[in-house]
């Protein structure tokens, strides 16, 4: 109210002052005389005075200061304009702006003669755009500012302010423009344009417009502007007319269990659309009520100023466990004028959760668990159970556990099941009852957060695990696996390849072991049932199909004698070793040459041989015996396994049979006789015709047939 009282007297006086300025118009702040003229000169001399400018703002021009738009000129404390330096040239104006602590104004010096070469009044002052008018160029209308309270009720029009002509020109008239006039919102204001009047047509709202800046002309009779314009502030005083209101919602707070009094949770913050430097935006908080109201029905407070809620029971009292609900709900209150009766509310409702803290170590349900597992299989084996009343959502709830005495072979590990809690164990190495039938574990219980300083891990966080191995009868198995020997390819049948050697795990049952071949993809082995021994039932072949990389594998089965029997498998991988049992072949066996060729080369021979160095090349090669008198042939080696044939005449179109003898390099080696086709035919244009030849070969042939035929008639 005080300050409500304040803004009132504020606008009487600035009333009041209005009328007196009115009546005493001896002295106009501002420059006297605003506008200048001066001849170009031929030189502007340094430090040199140019004219006297006069400014006076009526109060004792206290910190005035003077901005010449030129930079090569400056104005003296006395008032006079002289140049910096020696200067020709100008510009065709100098705009002098004068500003103390209670007034400013612009003059301009005309230089006749001069040149433009400076920028508009906004670009030399930074002026923005609506503010020139505070520029006084002359000061003939007076007008203090009016300040309005908003939500006023009708009647409307209303006269809030008046502006003066202290000229009081015959005939002119007062014309007001601006946001709120002839701008939006439209029509808010308006002036008497006889007396000067300002009258507000409606109701205003600070908190949509605060201010209103107003420009005040005066016209002649024709509505030419010959005065101003000025600018007319108008200040919309506040009124309580806003709730305060919560808008960062939701609010939730955390604050951990057994905190000490006074611990600060959350800070609640309202908005309040009214005046900030008013009581009408001065707030205030309160908790209206708190859910639930156990153990205390005042577990919080909150700083009426600052909005801090913090708690004021004891730690003893934020016990999560021993809560009906860890979250509490309090209704915040928010009152503007400072929290007095008179005051608008907003409300809001803050959420507090007790955080959990590991005050509870982890407790087996058990000291001892029991669990039976078959030797040989892997996997979990038995759950364990604890009891923890900490947060299952925290890390003070989920367990750890850990195998700390009886695992020295690493056989088994637990892992925590997420969703249970439980401790999960496993056999992740196969166990063998024939070592040990029982084994015991002693495992021990954490959680993934450390303990609060006061509280420790007790007997109940450690349990001891009994396993018992249940026999299983076992396949025997092969020593070693696999099992390797190097033969000599083509041995002879019923050789003795090797004698393989099983052992059964199970050695307290005493069984007996039989042999048998399980896979032999070439079927050239056979095992001995009793002792084992492997020999070969056919010619053992390197260049078989069946074998990789000089390797034959096969697969062998030892069968014991339990009930059920159990069997195991073992593998042979026999590396042949290679004997030169491939003689060489050729390649090409046919080729073309036309009967008038110039280059008599026919083919390039290749030989290969299946069996490997130093049974293969270099290969020889050479003609066998031809038939007729002449030798139209040769063949001629190119390198270890190739070799040209060429003709030696041209020949009549026909087909050849050549007979090539090629030869390898092992010991003893290898020859191999193949006929080379060689068709001799008619080339034209680019186009080799062997139809002829073929035609003519065939001719042949029938002609013996039918001589043969006929001698065996007869």
């Amino acid at each position: 109210m005080q300050h409500k009282t304040q803004l009132t007297l504020s606008f009487l006086l600035s009333q009041v002052l209005l009328l007196v300025f009115a009546e005493d118009l001896e002295c106009i702040p501002g420059f006297q005389q605003k506008v200048f003229h001066i001849e170009q000169p031929s030189e502007f001399t340094e430090d040199q005075p140019i004219l006297n400018l006069v400014f006076d703002d009526c109060k004792g021009n206290d910190k005035l200061n003077f901005e010449v738009s030129n930079p090569d000129f400056k104005v003296e404390p006395n008032g006079s304009l002289v140049a910096l330096k020696n200067i020709t040239e100008a510009g065709r104006a100098l705009f002098i702006h004068a500003r103390s602590a209670q007034a400013e104004d612009m003059a301009e010096v005309v230089v006749v003669g001069g040149k433009d070469n400076h920028g508009s009044l906004k670009e030399i002052f930074k002026i923005e755009d609506g503010s020139l008018g505070i520029l006084r160029q002359k000061r003939a209308i007076v007008a203090t500012a009016i300040l309005i309270p908003e939500n006023q009720r009708p009647p409307f029009p209303r006269v809030v302010g008046r502006v003066i002509d202290s000229d009081g020109t015959e005939g002119s008239k007062f014309r007001l423009s601006g946001k709120g006039v002839d701008q939006e919102p439209k029509g808010a204001f308006k002036i008497n344009e006889n007396t000067g009047e300002i009258s507000v047509t409606r109701s205003l709202d600070r908190e949509a417009i605060p201010t209103y800046q107003l420009q005040v002309e005066i016209t002649d009779v024709s509505g030419k502007s010959i005065e101003g314009p000025v600018l007319l502030d108008i200040i919309v005083i506040d009124q309580n007319d806003n709730r305060p209101i919560f808008r960062e919602g939701p609010y939730v707070g955390h604050v951990m269990e057994g905190s000490p009094t006074g611990s600060t949770v959350m800070r609640m913050m309202a908005f309040d659309a009214d005046d900030p430097g008013t009581d009408n935006a001065l707030l205030r908080y309160n908790i209206l009520k708190q859910t639930p109201d156990k153990p205390s029905p005042n577990m919080f407070f909150i700083d009426p100023e600052k909005g801090d809620i913090v708690t004021v029971v004891s730690p003893a009292l934020l016990d999560r466990e021993t809560m009906e609900n860890p979250k509490y709900e309090l209704i915040i209150e928010a009152k503007d004028m400072a929290g007095l009766d008179v005051g608008l509310t907003g409300t809001a409702t803050a959420t507090i959760v007790i955080d959990d803290k590991n005050d509870h170590p982890p407790e087996f349900t058990k000291k001892e668990f029991q669990a039976t597992v078959k030797e040989g299989v892997t996997g979990v084996i038995v759950n364990l159970t604890v009891e923890d009343r900490d947060d299952p959502a925290t890390g003070a709830w989920r367990a750890v556990y850990t195998i700390i005495n009886g695992n020295p072979g690493q056989s088994f590990e637990i892992h925590t099941n997420l969703k249970t809690n439980e401790g999960m164990l496993s056999v992740v190495k196969p166990l063998d009852y024939e070592i040990s039938a029982f084994h015991t574990l002693l495992i021990k219980v954490e959680n993934e957060d450390p303990l609060v300083p006061d509280i420790a891990y007790g007997p109940s966080s450690t349990a001891t695990v009994q396993i018992t191995v249940l026999d299983v009868n076992e396949g025997p198995v092969f020593h070693p696996d696999p099992m390797t020997v190097t033969k000599q390819e083509n041995s002879p049948i019923g050789s003795v390849v090797l004698t393989v050697n099983a052992t059964d795990p199970d050695t307290l049952q005493h069984q007996t072991i039989r042999y048998s071949v399980y896979k032999d993809p070439a079927g050239w082995l056979e095992i001995n049932p009793t002792n084992g021994t492997i020999f070969t039932t056919a010619v053992l072949d390197r260049e078989s199909p069946y074998v990789h990389n000089n390797v034959y594998t096969a697969l062998f089965l030892a069968i014991d004698s339990g009930n059920p029997p159990a069997s195991g498998t073992g593998t042979l991988q026999i590396t042949l070793e290679d004997v030169n049992d491939n003689a060489p072949t050729i390649y090409p066996t046919l080729a073309k040459v036309c009967d008038d060729a110039k280059d008599l080369r026919v083919v390039i021979l290749g030989a290969s041989d299946k069996d490997l160095h130093p049974n293969t090349d270099p290969f020889k090669f050479e003609l066998n015996k031809q038939s007729g008198p002449d030798k139209v042939w040769k063949i001629a080696k190119i390198n270890n396994t190739h070799a040209q044939v060429s003709l030696l005449q041209n020949l009549k179109k026909a087909n050849y049979n050549i007979p090539i003898l090629v030869t390898d390099s092992g010991k003893p080696p290898l020859t191999n006789n193949t006929e080379l086709k060689v068709q001799v035919c008619s080339c034209k244009k680019s186009k080799m015709d062997c139809s002829a030849a073929d035609a003519l070969h065939i001719s042949m042939i029938l002609i013996l047939l039918f001589s043969l035929f006929s001698l065996f008639c007869l």
